[in-house]
């Protein structure tokens, strides 16, 4: 039995807060405006050229945060808790945070900024119950994701929450799928929409996210490595303090991207 998933033992809360009442569209778009001209940033959806800096890793930015927690404790399994218990809790609650950080961005996600799903130098495709693949914009692909994660953890049968109900045998596989498409949104939100995320000043409640959820998914094994290299840049400056380490894909990552710069990758 799951429980109730949308809290874990001793957590410290990390959601996202949506935009202070005050701040409308017209003043998150000056100030976005204001990040622009100083970072001379490429439009969105579009590769970027090899010289463009990547403004999350600033120092400036990167060590904001909303907690000093040590989440590489408390992403550990408690000798009290089922392995599964524990992965349908923080699996549902990393759904729940990382749609909402997204959501605070979505109106500047658009089919014309954001045309395809793309992180970097890679094209995320979609691919549909039958495995056609699917070519969509941004927006759309979080939408595919956000839908078909909802319905998976509300499935009784999948997220059991009733006292007696066995998980089922692909419980673990189903997790790493989800986890995988919830880093495809992080890793777009850090891409193409850090300029909104810093103009709204939650990009500090985006790092606390971004570095639990890591540390999370490296304690479990719950997704590959080099499907993670992409943003290893960031991983090891957010995770190191935290983790004591940056393995798992971090220590070839700079040599993958650096070679990669010249085309656009599919997946």
């Amino acid at each position: 039995m799951v429980g109730d998933h949308c809290s874990l033992p001793g957590e410290r809360p990390v959601l996202a807060q949506s935009p202070k009442p005050g701040l409308s569209c017209k003043m998150v778009l000056q100030a976005v405006g204001k990040v622009l001209r100083k970072s001379k940033g490429k439009p969105n959806g579009k590769k970027p050229a090899p010289e463009e800096k990547k403004l999350y890793l600033e120092p400036e930015y990167t060590k904001s945060r909303i907690t000093d927690f040590e989440f590489k404790e408390l992403v550990m399994l408690p000798r009290e808790i089922d392995l599964n218990e524990w992965l349908a809790s923080n699996t549902t609650t990393f759904f729940h945070h990382i749609n909402l950080q997204y959501s605070t961005i979505s109106e500047f996600c658009t089919g014309e900024s954001c045309q395809t799903m793309a992180v970097c130098n890679t094209q995320y495709y979609w691919y549909d119950e039958r495995g056609k693949k699917i070519k969509c914009t941004a927006p759309q692909y979080v939408d595919f994701v956000m839908s078909s994660v909802q319905k998976l953890v509300t499935d009784e049968d999948v997220f059991p929450t009733k006292y007696g109900k066995e998980f089922p045998n692909s419980f673990e596989s189903l997790v790493k799928k989800i986890c995988k498409y919830l880093f495809h949104v992080l890793a777009h939100i850090y891409s193409s929409h850090f300029k909104e995320t810093l103009a709204l000043e939650l990009h500090g409640h985006l790092n606390t996210l971004y570095t639990h959820f890591i540390l999370f998914i490296r304690e479990f094994n719950l997704v590959d490595p080099k499907e993670t290299t992409i943003m290893d840049d960031l991983t090891e400056v957010l995770c190191s303090s935290s983790s004591g380490s940056s393995s798992n894909g971090s220590g070839n990552g700079s040599g993958n991207s650096a070679g990669a710069q010249n085309h656009v990758k599919e997946r």
